[in-house]
Parts: structure tokens; sequence; C-alpha cells
């Protein structure tokens, strides 16, 4: 099939494009500057030149493929209208070229807000935190237009590779101390990104319309516990300092509730419907791997 993805240079875009690729289809990756247009082709990835805040940079690019992902969060430009942009973008889409066109939308675990030890699964009212309260309409647009067949994707926290959020630990670490939001008892819904794209594959090669699939892994170390490992991986062994959410707040903003949630996220479904397996332990298991990954990809 022919693939359209954003973010394709991205932390979680970029494994999706080249898994994709990896499975023999003809993907094509949004970029913003020629510069990074070279990485795509190294990965034979055909690059299309653009932005996510201006579809006619791109909107012509969707009318041939089958698939088109949205992986890409604009962070400079508020989140929020961007990613709505690119959603009515790939909707309009729907109505031209080939057809019909499957929509995965990534949105994440945080809609479910603090499960409280419960399991949350695909059914589970959601509560999203402030960070993401707009998400939930975003995923509501995708799965119930009848133009397309959406699916959304509600990754845990994604690790390996550049670190993402487990990044932030090893910085601060080398740093002096690795920080963690709260008190550390809490615990993540986790996903290695190898693992993550390899659902993006089962999900583009399924033919499901208004689903939404978890993607997490089986882990439940606390936070604390990986940050632990991840002091040590850094070479500062118990190296590991609590900042209360109120303190941390005033640098993170609303980026440290979602820190301190404390998540259970069940994806079995992703299990029986689509054969998804997590082939990655856990964070804390292969810590100083990612560690390795993490400060060669730094500078």
């Amino acid at each position: 099939m022919r693939i359209f993805v954003t973010g394709a240079t991205g932390y979680i875009g970029g494994a999706v494009a080249v898994a994709l690729r990896r499975a023999g289809h003809d993907v094509r990756g949004l970029v913003r500057s020629p510069e990074k247009a070279v990485r795509l082709r190294r990965d034979e990835i055909e690059p299309v030149v653009g932005d996510m805040t201006h579809p006619g940079s791109y909107h012509e690019a969707l009318d041939e493929c089958a698939v088109l992902v949205h992986a890409a969060v604009d962070h400079g430009a508020g989140v929020v209208d961007p990613d709505r942009a690119v959603i009515d973008t790939f909707l309009a889409a729907g109505t031209r070229g080939a057809r019909p066109k499957t929509v995965l939308y990534t949105s994440g675990v945080w809609v479910y807000g603090d499960t409280r030890g419960r399991w949350a699964d695909e059914t589970t009212a959601l509560a999203p935190v402030p960070m993401v309260a707009w998400r939930p309409e975003h995923e509501r647009l995708v799965l119930e237009n009848p133009g397309v067949r959406g699916v959304v994707v509600r990754p845990g926290c994604v690790y390996g590779l550049a670190g993402s959020l487990t990044g932030r630990w090893f910085e601060s670490a080398l740093g002096g101390e690795a920080e963690v939001v709260g008190d550390g008892a809490n615990r993540w819904a986790m996903v290695h990104v190898h693992d993550l794209a390899d659902a993006y594959v089962r999900l583009a090669e399924s033919g499901y319309a208004g689903e939404v699939f978890n993607v997490t892994d089986r882990s439940r170390s606390t936070v604390r516990e990986m940050a632990e490992a991840a002091a040590r991986a850094a070479g500062r062994p118990g190296a590991v300092r609590l900042v209360p959410v109120e303190e941390a707040a005033k640098t993170l903003g609303g980026l440290a509730t979602s820190l301190a949630l404390d998540q259970h996220v069940d994806s079995r479904k992703a299990v029986s419907r689509l054969g998804w397996q997590s082939r990655h332990g856990g964070f804390v298991d292969g810590v100083d791997t990612y560690y390795g990954a993490w400060k060669e990809r730094q500078g």
C-alpha cells in the first residue's frame, strides 16, 4: 500500500515510517525541510516537504495513499490547532483519490486520567488530564467520520532510542540526580517504540474502522524504580530526587500532573485482534541498552 505519515523524522512517526517501509509498503513522510528529507530517502521513504499548519503544502500527496498516519506533534504552534488541521485535511482527503482510506490517529493513554490501580481498557470512560483534555474530541472526529476508516491508537509512555520521557531521567541523572515528579510510587503504562511501530503496521494492514486500540507492555515497575535504574545506568546509582507536583508545575506546567499519573492500561484488544505482542520486557530490564542509545543521540 501507499501510506502517508506525519512526523516521519520524529520519535514515534520516524519509527512507524521505517517499520511500514520494512513491511514492504510505499511510504511518504511529511518533513519540514530538504535537509530532513535526506534522512527519509536513506530509509527508502519518499519525503514530502511541508508543514502541518499549512495543509496546502501536502494535501495533494494524500490522494493516492490508502492509509494516512498522524504521528506528529507541533509544540511550537500550540499542539491543538495543528493537530486539528491535520485531522481536517486527512478527513477531506477521504473523498479524493484512492479509496477507502484508513486514518490512524495517535492519541495516548493520558486520556484515561489516573486509573487508581484499576485496569483501563478501550471501553473505560475517559477522564483526561488538563494537558490532553482536547484529545477525546479529536478522537471522535476520526472515529465517527463515515468517509474514512478511522482508528485511534493510544500508546503508553514510549521508551527506547531517543528516549522521550525516559530521556529526562538520563539527562537529569547526568546533571546530578534523576528527577521524579511526585513520590514515584505511581506506575506508568509503557511501550517500547519498536513494539509501538509494529502495532501501527498491523493496524494499517487490518482494515479496521471505528476502533480504538491501547498499545502498552506488561511491565509494572514504579516510576521511582525506573528512575533509579536510569540513574544507575548513567553512573549515578541511588541518585534520585523526588520533586513535588506543585514545584514541578512551576517549570513543566500541565506536564507535571501528567507525569504523576498512576495508570494500569490493558492492551489485550491489540493482542487478540491484531496478534500484537510487546517483545521488550520493560524499561528496567534493558535500561543499559536504552541509556546507550539515548546517549548516542545527544548533541
